[in-house]
C-alpha cells in the first residue's frame, strides 16, 4: 500500500471524515475543508486525481464535475500500512524479524490496547462456535 504524503493524507482526512458511505465529496468542498491550508483548487484536483490513480479514492462523474469517496476505511489503509511494515521486517532476515517486530509492538501497547488485542484475537480465534 502505498504511503502517503502530508497533503495527501489530508485531502483523506476530509473524505474520511465527510464519507456517509454513499456520496461522494466534490473537488470544491475538499478545497474548502482544507482552506486554512490556501491550495488552490487545481492543486487539489490534482491530488484527488493522483489519489484516484493509487486506487486510494473512487471517484464518480456527478454532472460535469467528479466525486470522490474513499476506496477503504481509515482503520482499513492504517491496518494496511502495520502488515506493510510487518512484511518489512521479514524481508532481509527471512522471517524472524516479523516475529521479533510483533513482539515488540505487543509489548509497547498499553494496558487498554493490549485488551483491545486480546479480543479481536479471541473472537477470531479457530474453532470458536458463536
Amino acid at each position: 500500500m502505498t504511503r502517503l504524503g502530508e497533503l495527501e493524507r489530508a485531502v483523506m482526512d476530509v473524505l474520511w471524515d465527510r464519507d456517509g458511505g454513499t456520496a461522494g465529496v466534490s473537488v470544491r468542498e475538499v478545497a474548502e475543508a482544507l482552506k486554512e491550508r490556501d491550495l488552490a483548487y487545481t492543486t487539489v484536483m490534482t491530488v484527488l486525481d493522483r489519489l484516484a490513480g493509487k486506487g486510494m479514492v473512487e471517484r464518480e462523474r456527478t454532472g460535469r464535475a467528479w466525486s470522490y469517496r474513499p476506496a477503504a476505511s481509515r482503520e482499513a489503509h492504517i491496518a494496511q500500512l502495520m502488515l506493510d511494515a510487518l512484511d518489512l521486517a521479514d524481508a532481509p532476515s527471512g522471517g524472524s524479524g516479523r516475529d521479533a517486530a510483533l513482539v515488540r509492538f505487543a509489548r509497547s501497547v498499553t494496558g487498554t490496547e493490549a485488551e483491545i488485542l486480546r479480543a479481536a484475537l479471541t473472537d477470531e480465534a479457530p474453532g470458536r462456535r458463536d
